[in-house]
């Protein structure tokens, strides 16, 4: 039997009650050159019966049952190692796809020929609202055709997510690539991809819709936690040490770092009151230690926080937060009155 042109990876992690409609998403695509590996390992967000019952029903899903508790990284890994496709495409399960989402991607490595990797976008959906993703504009200037990563290091600036990505299965066994330990396990193994390619594309269309009812992030391998998403640009700055005429993507990248880091902490249930102080001071450690020559930080409100990031203002980072949200508070209030 030949290979499929996709293998769709998907830790079996539930804890929002989605993987369902995730693998309906999935077997309701209009291209049907695609397999399915659900891992289903002992966490107790793990529903073994789903898995099982998709797999049994459907010839296209298979299930990979891993004996401990072990995480998304670990799950993932073992996914991609039992993967028969050309290209990997990993989600959770809270992703959903368009109907027509694999055809679309399918029609672009037809136009660009086999690349490592292929960017497209995706939408969140939050709180009744749908969001775009954040690499929008970078999708849409990186032009049709394939580029090596230093001819474009402004892609470094998008989020560094493996699931608005197609990684090519040679290219991932040829660069020794594996999620590590810890939360935000992909950040690293996203720029490690992304460096070593010699062709990537972009195809500047979401194709994956994240369902997040909660914002926190999905279950890390056992004992990980927030802090850990410093550990995971050290390794993805180290990926730069022995490339040379980096710069350019250096700087992309520290202010991506930055701003996942001030994401992270400005988002509600990521990290606990108690250690905020720490988080922000471990993040202004790494602004200091990776700031690249003649780095230029963003305009506006952001700008702000970068420069209060940079000079280690945790009082006035958290004033200028409350002072942000009174403000916007009050605006409201007068928009109400002013409507009433």
């Amino acid at each position: 039997m030949p290979s499929p042109l996709l293998s769709v990876l998907v830790p079996a992690y539930d804890q929002q009650k989605q993987l369902s409609e995730c693998l309906d998403s999935l077997l309701a695509q209009s291209f049907r050159d695609f397999e399915v590996i659900v891992v289903a390992d002992r966490s107790a967000d793990t529903p073994a019966g789903i898995v099982d019952s998709y797999a049994a029903r459907y010839p296209q899903v298979s299930a990979l049952h891993l004996d401990a508790a072990v995480g998304v990284g670990v799950a993932r890994n073992a996914a991609a190692a039992r993967a028969a496709g050309e290209y990997l495409l990993f989600l959770d399960a809270d992703h959903l796809l368009a109907r027509d989402a694999l055809q679309t991607l399918a029609d672009r490595l037809g136009q660009t020929g086999p690349v490592d990797v292929l960017l497209f976008g995706h939408t969140r959906r939050h709180g009744g609202r749908d969001w775009p993703g954040g690499a929008e504009a970078l999708l849409a200037e990186a032009g049709p055709e394939p580029f090596g990563p230093l001819e474009r290091p402004e892609v470094f600036g998008a989020p560094p997510l493996i699931w608005d990505r197609l990684v090519r299965r040679e290219h991932w066994h040829a660069q020794g690539l594996a999620f590590p330990d810890g939360r935000y396990e992909e950040v690293p193994v996203v720029h490690a991809a992304m460096l070593a390619a010699r062709r990537i594309a972009v195809l500047p269309r979401a194709c994956v819709q994240l369902r997040r009812r909660e914002t926190v992030h999905p279950t890390g391998s056992p004992g990980s936690g927030v802090f850990d998403i410093f550990d995971q640009y050290e390794r993805s700055f180290a990926l730069l040490e022995e490339l040379p005429d980096a710069d350019a993507v250096r700087d992309a990248l520290f202010t991506r770092m930055i701003r996942h880091y001030l994401f992270v902490f400005d988002l509600a249930g990521c990290v606990a009151r108690a250690e905020r102080p720490q988080f922000f001071h471990r993040a202004a450690e790494h602004h200091r230690r990776f700031l690249p020559a003649g780095h230029r930080r963003p305009g506006g409100r952001e700008g702000v926080k970068f420069s209060l990031l940079a000079g280690g203002a945790y009082p006035a980072f958290e004033v200028a937060k409350l002072s942000h949200i009174a403000k916007g508070t009050l605006t409201g209030s007068a928009r109400r009155k002013a409507s009433a």
